[in-house]
């Protein structure tokens, strides 16, 4: 493979969206140009990097048409055509994540049975067809409530999933292909960002704690470092090795983890990118995910995942009722919070809950981050006057 420092050297990324923006920013500092692709120019990448070309990234003809072009490939979200990779791959392109890791990790039930297949520890959990199919389980007893629910396919950001506790519940239940999980007793919910290159070299970044949105059912705040014992902090960093091992994968995978009220880990569900649970690693780390990402999929050396300083990141979500172009209220109050880090999007349109940017938080006390970045959260206010 030439030098990715070569002028002539390209590096294809498929999806466009606020992850190709940040991975575009952090290859900035390395003068080190991202080809993009996907539908719009308009999406946030398309603001930060020249080289984007509109398509469909889900279509076979505009994958291989783009990826042919590229010296090594990788993507920022999962959800798209293998089939044009496999075949690049077989051509001898360099791909990160391999699509074989992506074929399994894009179909939820496909994951789950890896993970009994490897004896990774994950919720009991069984597959079904349709809802039709789920709603017979349970009348013969082969499923007893609570229970969740995942469509098997394109959920992400809280959708596609929904929880049925009771009779009344089943109006919820999703159509199409699924696996129904057991309900987890939850005591708290953990991420581990994990890097690996071609070269076997693997790092870990500190464990996350996730806090969600009641009603999104997304991540509304991310604590660093997670109020867990050192003890469990080794066991998620090991797991997340074996998983990112397991998987043979080069790039980021953001493993995330139930810790139940056994004081037991198991597996969620991973994204083979950079994550929404890796954020706050920008302004917080010695390496960001996204120069990690960078790192792993050329085959670079692994950067430094050791903490500068406890952080709290915050989602910042589109407001209730609004729905329009998006006005930012709040925003000069906001940027005067000490330690405050904001990153915006750059999304035109604001929806309820739609993610448009985040904001970290850094302060030698994580209760003092924590109270600062709630603070945040209820001064800028992302609405629309339409």
């Amino acid at each position: 493979m030439k030098s990715p420092l070569d002028p002539d050297f390209k590096l294809g990324v498929l999806g466009g969206g606020q992850l190709g923006k940040m991975m575009a920013l952090a290859a900035g500092n390395w003068h080190l140009p991202l080809y993009m692709l996907d539908a719009s120019r308009d999406f946030p990448a398309g603001r930060v990097t020249p080289f984007f070309t509109e398509g469909n990234f889900q279509d076979f003809d505009d994958v291989y048409r783009f990826g042919s072009q590229m010296d090594v490939i990788t993507i920022e979200i999962e959800h798209v055509n293998t089939e044009a990779l496999h075949q690049l791959e077989r051509e001898g392109k360099t791909i990160h994540p391999a699509p074989a890791a992506l074929d399994i990790i894009k179909d939820k039930g496909a994951q789950k049975l890896f993970y009994q297949e490897k004896n990774i520890p994950t919720a009991p959990f069984q597959l079904f067809e349709s809802e039709t199919a789920v709603q017979a389980a349970l009348q013969s007893g082969k499923i007893q409530y609570p229970f969740v629910q995942k469509s098997r396919t394109a959920g992400y950001d809280g959708r596609g999933v929904s929880v049925i506790r009771d009779e009344q519940s089943l109006g919820k239940l999703l159509a199409g292909p699924c696996v129904v999980e057991e309900l987890v007793d939850i005591d708290k919910e953990l991420a581990v960002i994990v890097a690996r290159n071609a070269g076997g070299q693997v790092k870990a970044y500190p464990t996350v704690e996730m806090a969600f949105n009641p009603q999104a059912n997304l991540v509304e705040f991310l604590f660093c470092p997670a109020a867990i014992s050192p003890e469990l902090e080794q066991q998620a960093e090991a797991l997340a090795i074996k998983v990112i091992e397991a998987y043979d994968l080069c790039g980021m995978l953001a493993v995330e983890l139930f810790l139940d009220k056994k004081g037991e880990l198991q597996v969620n569900e991973v994204a083979p990118r950079t994550h929404n649970s890796g954020h706050h690693t920008i302004d917080s780390c010695y390496t960001s995910q996204f120069e990690q990402h960078l790192r792993a999929v050329l085959n670079l050396p692994l950067g430094s995942t050791k903490m500068k300083s406890p952080s709290v990141m915050v989602n910042l979500l589109g407001a209730e009722g609004y729905e329009g172009p998006a006005i930012y209220d709040g925003l000069a109050e906001c940027l005067a919070i000490e330690g405050l880090h904001l990153h915006l999007y750059g999304k035109s349109l604001t929806k309820p809950f739609r993610k448009m940017g985040h904001a970290t938080v850094v302060d030698e006390s994580l209760e003092r981050a924590k109270i600062k970045a709630r603070q945040a959260m209820n001064t800028l206010r992302i609405i629309s006057d339409k």
